[in-house]
């Protein structure tokens, strides 16, 4: 048996190939204390099963997420499957039956950094789309803007960012079904919107931290969603660089991409608890889900995170701060990294293909917010 991490959000270590079963540990976030994204291939006989034990699973970020969590795996990297898994509130178990002499065993099914640059070289092949690096990141790579649409002409302007935590990968994955739905000439509810709007999407928020297998931090050990208030160059380049970006153009809607551990559904977060919070506010957030659960029975409104008292908003998350700068809408949407208990899948659970479904029922919401302004 051998048991390897060392590639592109690769994440484990070895801490007793001996035992019975064998015993793992997931790496903290550089300079932080988070940890829980886990992502690397197993080789060994096949036909055989093989016992893990990842040992620090208590002591993770959200050890809540652990429970009825089943490992993600493939053994070609395209084709993500789960596997079943206990907690017992220390330590997660699984068993792996070889069906080939490797497999890849991850949180979710990773974005990886090449994905990512070949998203980026396919969409900006597009007339209609402009590819702008906004500056680097602490490790050197770029951080990438994608304009679509004619910003000279359009009426509305929407931002969309993803994966400002990096082992949230379903929101790239969102991501890119997005863009592929909104790239589609035959797609009737592209071109409508494209008629008057523009969108600006940062794919990837946190280059840094996805390629080194982090869960939730940057190259600094910095929370990218807890800088929006006064990001640096030094800490936090990532933020600050679209920040500006935001800043320079402005925005009708500000949609922020994440996943959720311990939640089984998908919904969105508002910014109710900021200062200046309106009628108009509430407004646009009951018509964006209203229309985006008509739109999509994988979405829901019944649960999510409980409501911020009204002037206790966090201003340094970025939803709470784009509402607060541009007096608009500003949401948070959330998916899985489990299932979604509604409308369960007990071979894939929450996976790449229903994230990229998600992000083409996200049109009509788009659409009726804007018709509200």
């Amino acid at each position: 048996m051998y048991i390897t991490s060392d590639f592109d959000s690769g994440n484990i270590e070895v801490v007793n190939a001996d035992s019975s079963p064998v015993e793992l540990a997931i790496r903290q976030d550089n300079h932080s204390h988070f940890y829980q994204w886990f992502h690397f291939r197993l080789e060994g006989e096949a036909g055989k099963s093989y016992a893990l034990r990842i040992v620090n699973a208590g002591k993770a970020a959200y050890p809540e997420g652990w429970e009825n969590y089943r490992v993600c795996a493939s053994y070609d990297r395209h084709n993500w499957f789960r596997i079943d898994a206990g907690y017992d509130g220390h330590s997660l178990d699984f068993s792996v039956d070889l069906e080939r002499p490797a497999i890849y065993l991850a949180y979710f099914a990773p974005f990886s950094w090449e994905r990512h640059l070949d998203l980026l070289a396919w969409a900006q092949l597009d007339e209609r789309v402009q590819l702008q690096t906004l500056g680097k990141t602490l490790d050197g790579r770029d951080m990438s803007l994608l304009t679509v649409g004619d910003a000279a002409k359009a009426r509305h302007r929407v931002w969309m960012i993803a994966r400002q935590h990096p082992g949230e990968t379903m929101a790239e994955w969102f991501v890119e079904g997005f863009l592929d739905a909104l790239l589609d000439e035959a797609n009737p509810a592209a071109r409508s919107l494209l008629a008057d709007t523009v969108f600006y999407v940062v794919p990837n928020m946190n280059p840094d931290g996805s390629v080194r297998g982090h869960l939730r931090t940057n190259a600094a050990g910095a929370n990218l969603n807890r800088e929006w208030q006064e990001p640096s160059m030094e800490r936090s380049p990532e933020v600050y660089l679209v920040r500006e970006k935001m800043l320079e153009i402005g925005g009708d809607i500000f949609l922020d991409i994440h996943g959720d551990e311990a939640l089984p559904f998908n919904f969105v977060a508002a910014c109710e608890g900021i200062p200046g919070y309106d009628e108009r506010h509430a407004k646009l957030e009951d018509t964006f889900k209203r229309a985006f659960a008509s739109a999509s029975a994988d979405f829901q409104t019944e649960r999510g995170y409980d409501l911020d008292k009204p002037g206790e908003a966090n201003m340094t998350v970025g939803t709470n701060w784009c509402g607060h700068q541009f007096r608009t809408l500003a949401l948070t949407l959330e998916m899985p990294f489990k299932d979604n208990d509604n409308l369960p899948d007990p071979i894939e659970g929450w996976s790449p293909a229903r994230c990229r479904q998600l992000a083409q029922d996200i049109f009509l919401p788009i659409r009726e917010t804007l018709k509200s302004l």
